[in-house]
């Protein structure tokens, strides 16, 4: 049996870094979301994010595909991996608090784990995914409570969103690893970035109008942070981890987000989480390492020693 490659010092330094600028989008996003609506924060987010990957890109010399079919795969990314989910979160956040939307969010890697294993041969869906994502949905259904299926209050409609966004992300993990595995990292990160930029500009235009860039020094510095720290630099960390630990130990970002998003709401934004969201991000930890292979591997290892 192959084993995960191990989390070394530096890549354990990186996992915490992502998780502190993924954490961190939570808490900016609400600081602009109170001058810029959701759609238009979407669209600063990815259109400011673009030039500072491609100046990555022509540093490291690295080339961009020629082909429209590569393009293409780059703008089908660029929605279900940025203008969907991003959109989705931003506006849920208009209704929940940031650390509810990082908890929700958190279900990612199950959903991620199921439509894998769904859609690719590679990846079967093994019982421990099924049990894991039983557990997420055990989680987000004590987070949002019965009420979801009796009215649809702004919050539920909130909490949906987030939990909507992160079944996008899952299928955007499908589509890379179709349609872009060929591709080198940095230039999938810049190219589903230019074609989230490029459809997001027009759904703005109509909805919101043309977006201002007469922002106050607190909202551009939260817009700034959200691409160039929560986009750009993540994407970094995040391929970085890849090459150094395997998708494995990179999936331990999951649970860490969380603490650092809930950390910085009761810090700055005077956010309490109810027993409720801490009962169910209880069980969504509990379906991700359950998910992740290494709690079910160690209930193994200790039978077979008892």
């Amino acid at each position: 049996m192959t084993q995960s490659p191990r989390l070394i010092l530096s890549a354990t330094l990186m996992l915490l870094a992502l998780a502190a600028v993924w954490g961190g989008s939570f808490f900016f996003a609400v600081v602009a979301l109170e001058e810029v609506p959701p759609l238009t924060v979407t669209f600063h987010r990815v259109s400011w994010a673009c030039p500072i990957l491609l100046a990555i890109v022509i540093i490291r010399k690295i080339p961009l595909p020629r082909d429209p079919r590569i393009w293409f795969a780059f703008l089908v990314m660029g929605a279900l991996n940025n203008a969907i989910p991003f959109s989705l979160i931003f506006w849920g956040q208009t209704q929940i608090e940031s650390g509810l939307a990082s908890i929700l969010n958190g279900t990612t890697a199950l959903f991620g784990a199921v439509v894998a294993g769904m859609l690719l041969k590679d990846e079967p869906l093994t019982l421990s995914k099924l049990i894991g994502a039983g557990f997420g949905l055990l989680g987000v259904a004590v987070i949002i409570g019965p009420s979801a299926l009796t009215e649809l209050s702004p919050t539920n409609l909130g909490q949906g969103a987030v939990v909507l966004a992160a079944l996008s992300y899952a299928f955007a993990s499908v589509w890379a690893k179709t349609q872009l595995s060929t591709q080198p990292a940095l230039v999938n990160a810049f190219g589903m970035v230019a074609g989230s930029s490029l459809m997001m500009l027009p759904i703005v235009l109509i909805v919101d109008g043309p977006p201002t860039y007469a922002l106050s020094s607190t909202t551009t510095a939260s817009v700034f942070g959200l691409a160039a720290l929560s986009t750009v630099l993540a994407y970094v960390l995040y391929f970085a981890i890849l090459t150094r630990a395997g998708a494995a130990n990179l999936m331990l970002v999951t649970l860490l987000i969380p603490p650092f998003a809930i950390l910085l709401g009761a810090a700055f934004l005077d956010e309490r989480l109810t027993p409720t969201a801490w009962a169910g991000f209880a069980f969504i930890a509990v379906g991700l390492c359950v998910t992740d292979g290494r709690l079910p591997a160690l209930a193994a290892s200790r039978l077979k020693r008892s």
